[in-house]
């Protein structure tokens, strides 16, 4: 026993020089894993270390969020530990993917209350991230489900932060991007559902006036979810396809994780253009039917389609891409965004993957994106004309009250973070409280002094 734990020592001790990205595959840097197979190994190596360390799930935020000098790869956390079948309880690891658990628990008849559009993120990411899903408008963001989580600090302690113990921390986590800590584990209610099915109307709006006016009617549909056509100008700007949904109640729990094909390579940068965008979207939105229409999807295929096409962020070449995703107050958010899809239309740099949501109610993190208004996603190649346009729409978005999310953010300045975050004070107080700001930063925390 003496013998394999020098072992287990050793390896612990040696760094691994490597190569890191994010999703989108910008900015690229070189940094150092830190190793390690236990979470006392770990506590030591934090502590009896110096420099800047962040931790890292699947890699599926999109910048430099999860980008440092050190990084802890956490997929080595993935048990789950415990189920309460009364109460939808689980309590897992943080290195646990939101696959693994439909994979367990969606036959069971359990689903996610709240997920992101990918299910290949951990519950530390999904935690750091505040992430929120098509359900925004009715159930929140993934904290509004986190009973608690156990937090690794600088210090070497391990506390447990709730909503109401240790609330300032645990503010300050959920959405905090990684910067108050290693989250360890977590204890977080899962929805009972009858089906694996979604039954879900389709319904085809002719301008943004008219998305508007869909979303509205169809407020009280649990999901809801648009693709909009970008670069559609006059009468015909902000035509889009609403999709809303609800689970069926069928019985049919028969759940079947869906693996579609791959792309082998980074596809030459000349494929996505002006032109080929063009020609996407009006195939896309010619293809869905007039007016409004019904059909059942498979769980998969309503919430995770892009989970279906493995590495499809080489579409966008080897320069990668960024995903602008920002949101506006309510009040403001027609104006706001008929003044950006004006300005990325004018610029040609339309996005085939644009995504418009209805949000609720904002939450009391310190950092959480969400607010009640309308958001939108939109992926672009990195070329240099595209930062210039970025620029442009940054001060359109805090003009009118908006903010951009940092799981997507890989270039925004520091000045468009500030003015978007009004909590971000507290914040970075609660960073100095337990002197945090000494060990837990990002290539994006740099970049944004956070």
């Amino acid at each position: 026993m003496v013998c394999v734990t020098l072992l287990i020592h050793q390896k612990i001790i040696v760094n691994k020089k490597i190569t890191l990205s994010g999703w989108g595959g910008y900015p690229v840097v070189t940094g150092e894993e830190l190793p390690f197979y236990t979470s006392a190994a770990l506590r030591e190596k934090l502590t009896s270390g110096s420099g800047d360390i962040i931790a890292r799930g699947n890699g599926r935020s999109y910048g430099d969020s999860a980008l440092s000098s050190m990084v802890v790869h956490m997929r080595r956390f993935n048990r789950m530990l415990a189920f309460d079948e009364t109460t939808g309880l689980l309590t897992c690891e943080a290195g646990v993917l939101l696959s693994e658990i439909l994979e367990v628990f969606l036959p069971r008849g359990w689903f996610l209350k709240i997920t992101p559009g990918t299910k290949l993120i951990t519950v530390g990411g999904a935690i750091a991230s505040d992430v929120h899903g098509k359900n925004h408008h009715v159930e929140g963001c993934f904290s509004s489900c986190v009973k608690s989580f156990d937090l690794l600090l600088a210090d070497g302690r391990v506390v447990t932060c709730s909503a109401s113990e240790n609330r300032d921390l645990f503010l300050a986590t959920c959405g905090g991007m990684g910067l108050t800590g290693i989250i360890l584990q977590a204890r977080f209610y899962l929805k009972r559902v009858r089906s694996c099915f979604i039954e879900q109307t389709t319904i085809k709006t002719k301008n943004l006036r008219e998305t508007f006016g869909a979303f509205e009617r169809h407020a009280d549909s649990p999901y809801s979810v648009a693709w909009i056509d970008c670069l559609s100008t006059g009468d015909s700007m902000g035509r889009s396809v609403l999709m809303t949904g609800r689970f069926a109640d069928d019985g049919d729990l028969s759940y079947r994780s869906s693996n579609g094909v791959s792309v082998p390579f980074h596809l030459p940068g000349f494929v996505l253009n002006k032109m080929s965008v063009k020609a996407f979207n009006g195939i896309y939105y010619r293809k869905a039917k007039n007016g409004q229409s019904n059909n059942r999807v498979s769980v998969d295929g309503f919430f995770y389609p892009l989970d279906a096409i493995g590495n499809w962020n080489r579409i966008y070449g080897r320069n990668g891409f960024t995903q602008y995703q920002f949101i506006l107050p309510e009040a403001v958010s027609y104006e706001g965004l008929t003044q950006i899809l004006q300005e990325i239309a004018g610029a040609g740099a339309g996005s085939f993957l644009a995504v418009l949501k209805l949000y609720g109610r904002e939450n009391d993190n310190y950092l959480s994106f969400p607010l009640e208004g309308y958001g939108l996603a939109l992926d672009f190649k990195i070329e240099k004309k595209l930062f210039g346009l970025l620029d442009r729409l940054d001060e359109i978005v805090v003009d009118y009250g908006g903010r951009i999310f940092l799981t997507k953010d890989a270039r925004m300045s520091r000045e468009t973070f500030e003015r978007g975050y009004p909590r971000l004070k507290m914040f970075r107080e609660v960073r100095k409280k337990y002197d945090l700001d000494s060990r837990f930063n990002s290539h994006q925390s740099r970049r944004l002094q956070i």
